[in-house]
């Protein structure tokens, strides 16, 4: 909610109100708005069960055009249906990955240099995620492991870098240095 805060101080409001106004709608937010990750779920679960339900009705039109005995039409339907069960166990699959792959992402924000890089090296089957989405167990003990092994990983590992400070004009090492310089240009010019 930095934006927020931004905002209110361009527009002038004093610190301490800009605080209590980033508390409410910290508060207030949740209830209103589902965050992105979550949205994205809901959006690509969506768009998979539309494609389902379009495969299903192409399988039953196929099998309505079908004509034979009943045996024939038996094994058509019993292999719809294991298509479709692995359809489905590959869709919970998938989904899980996907809710798997936010929470650690999310979890990750601010943490990490690169989300997608540290999530890679994450075992997944060892996190437990909870009911609303969030990691409940498995998490801190790798990423606390990663800090240790690939600590360039981590944001809060940052180095910094120090240039060097522009020369005084009226220091006297630099005087120094300048006269060295003009004793070097005056031997290379006397040859």
């Amino acid at each position: 909610m930095d934006w927020l805060k931004e905002l209110l101080k361009k527009l002038g409001v004093a610190e301490a109100e800009v605080e209590k106004i980033d508390a409410e709608v910290r508060k207030e937010l949740p209830m209103h708005f589902v965050p992105k990750s979550q949205y994205n779920e809901v959006a690509e679960a969506k768009k998979k069960a539309e494609k389902d339900v379009t495969d299903r009705d192409k399988q039953l039109e196929d099998l309505k055009k079908s004509s034979g005995d009943a045996d024939t039409l038996k094994q058509q339907i019993q292999k719809l249906q294991e298509d479709n069960k692995t359809a489905s166990e590959k869709y919970e699959s998938d989904l899980k990955e996907l809710r798997l792959g936010n929470a650690l992402k999310l979890a990750l924000a601010g943490q990490v240099h690169d989300a997608d890089l540290v999530t890679g090296l994450i075992d997944k089957t060892k996190i437990e995620l909870g009911e609303d989405g969030s990691i409940k167990a498995g998490l801190e003990d790798q990423i606390k492991g990663l800090r240790e092994s690939k600590a360039f990983l981590f944001a809060e590992n940052k180095p910094t870098f120090k240039g060097a400070n522009p020369a005084d004009p009226n220091s006297q090492t630099n005087t120094s240095t300048l006269s060295d310089a003009s004793t070097i240009s005056n031997i290379f010019a006397q040859q």
